[in-house]
Parts: structure tokens; sequence; C-alpha cells
């Protein structure tokens, strides 16, 4: 055993308020046209937001820079620019291949009711507790030691003074009763009261470990947000999960790592492997052709800007089910 150390960043960090303008752009068309291919991306900081990318849609009534201020605020400048999804990309999608090639991981483990690792969920857990109370940009870390006791803990969250944020630290370790050393790092760079855009930049993307299962698991690298379920780097991660979900609980193991690969305009994944508590085995009874999964999850629905949150996975998404 060893060191594990996992972060969560709040629904209002720069690169989460790019997710989640991506999501719910996505979102707004699939509301008008389930059969929309969307791939938007959004830039933003210091009062500008950009949001370019593809979409091929029926839809008319989008409106972007509407989405964008009510979630970045409505004092942000707003330039986008979308065309339509390439033709060369659209004819192997139309005939139902993989939107891209690339390698989707799914995981599940038995350390918590979530089925993730457990620094992953304290860390969450934690930001939410903090930002349910004060919901401005801010970032919680937990680290665990060999023994599984709590080691440390980062908490660094915008307009709440150090003794304040300590207090709620504190209030979440003893209502979760973890103990350990607990060395508590509380705004360890001082008090701050500039955050989200009007501090730092933000991009779609670039928060990958934090939406997937945290540093212990690789990833296959793909981003989710921003991108209809066309795209199986993301529906297919979708998919892997809930099949580390379904095996997870058929064979009462105790950790399930699943590898899907897949080459654009291909259907048929090139790599479907499951490792069950160490020992590999082909993937067996599933559709796993991107219509597939997308009708087995019934992705083409307006549920993503939740997504862009917390984690793509342990918050109640039906391929955690």
């Amino acid at each position: 055993m060893f060191y594990r150390t996992a972060e969560s960043v709040s629904p209002k960090h720069p690169d989460k308020l790019c997710d989640r303008i991506s999501d719910a752009i996505l979102d707004a068309y699939f509301k008008e046209d389930p059969e929309a291919r969307v791939a938007a991306e959004t830039c933003g900081g210091h009062g500008v937001v950009f949001v370019t990318g593809e979409v091929t849609s029926l839809a008319k009534d989008v409106d972007i820079p509407a989405i964008v201020h009510r979630i970045a605020g409505d004092d942000v400048e707003v330039h986008t620019k979308i065309v339509k999804q390439s033709p060369e990309i659209a004819q192997g999608v139309d005939t139902g291949g993989a939107g891209d090639q690339g390698i989707m991981i799914g995981f599940a483990c038995d350390e918590t009711p979530e089925m993730l690792p457990l620094e992953v969920v304290l860390s969450r857990r934690l930001n939410q507790f903090i930002y349910g109370k004060h919901p401005f940009d801010g970032k919680t870390q937990i680290t665990i030691a060999p023994n599984g006791s709590i080691d440390s803990i980062v908490a660094s969250f915008q307009n709440v003074p150090h003794d304040e944020l300590e207090k709620l630290v504190r209030e979440f370790v003893k209502k979760n009763k973890l103990s350990g050393k607990l060395e508590l790092h509380i705004n360890p760079a001082g008090d701050w009261n500039q955050g989200g855009f009007d501090a730092d930049t933000g991009l779609t993307g670039r928060k990958l470990i934090v939406d997937n299962y945290g540093p212990r698991v690789a990833i296959g690298g793909g981003c989710y947000s921003g991108k209809d379920p066309s795209k199986v780097d993301r529906s297919a991660a979708y998919m892997a999960r809930r099949i580390a979900v379904d095996y997870l609980r058929e064979r009462k193991a105790h950790e399930v790592l699943v590898r899907l690969a897949y080459a654009i305009g291909y259907a048929e994944p090139l790599e479907k492997t499951v490792i069950i508590d160490g020992e590999p085995e082909e993937i067996k009874g599933y559709d796993l052709t991107p219509n597939g999964i997308i009708k087995y999850l019934d992705l083409k629905r307006p549920i993503y800007e939740k997504t862009a949150c917390y984690g793509h996975y342990g918050e109640g998404f039906d391929w955690d089910k």
C-alpha cells in the first residue's frame, strides 16, 4: 500500500465553468434535436469567453451567449465561432461508426458505496460540503496514508476566511468520523477573494483526472464535456464504467478495470478487455457499437450539464447503476 491523493474542484473553478458551458450548450441542442451532432469547446478568462466548435443540428433556438451569461455572469463578453461537422468525419458516423479513434477506461472498486477510490470520494464530498455553504471557486485535496487513515487535507476557497474554512473542514472530519494525522492546509497561500474567470483562465477538458477516477487510475485521455455521444471518448467511457460496475457486482470483486478501443468510422471496438482483480478476460454480452451504447444508456438526452460539475462517475448517473 502507498500514499494516495486526489483533488476536487468546485463548479466555479474556471476550468469547470468552461466544462459546464460546453455541456449546457450540448443540452440546449438536445432539447430541440436529439440527433444533433455537437462538439463545443469553451475558453474563458478576464472578462471574455470564447465558444467554438462544430454543430450539425436542426435546432434553431439555441442562444449560446445566454447560456454563457447564465453560468459565467452577465458581465462577460462572449465570442462564438460555430461551424458544421466536417463531412469527412460525418460520413463515418452516419454509417454507425465511431466518431474518433481512442482508448476508453472504466473502473469500479469496493472501497466506497460510490464504487470509486476513497481519496476521490472524500476530496469531492469535502468540496461539495464547503461549496454548499460558500458557492465560489475552490479546491480540496485529501491524502490517505498507507494504513488507510487520513494523512493531510488541503482546502482553498474563495471568499472564505481561514478560520471559517478550517471550522468547516473540521466539521466535515467529525461528521464523517475521519481519523489519522490530519495535517490541515487551509488557504495555504492566504485568504483570497478573486476567483473564477476574474483570477484565471479556464478551458474545456482540462480537469480530466477530476472528471474520471483520480490519479490512481489511468484514463484514455479524451475530454467528455461538450461532445454528443457519437463521440466514443464520451459514450464508450460511460459504457466502460457501466461494465466495470456490472462485473464488480457479479463477480464480487475488489477492483475492476475495463479497456475499450475504437477506430474512427468503425463500429466494433478493437479491444474489449476487463481486468478483474488483476486477471484479464474478454468482455462478452454487450453491444459495444456506438449506436448500441447510445441506445442502452439512452444518451441522446439533455443530461450533461450536471456531469460537468463534480465528476462523471459516482454521482448517480445511469452508467453508475
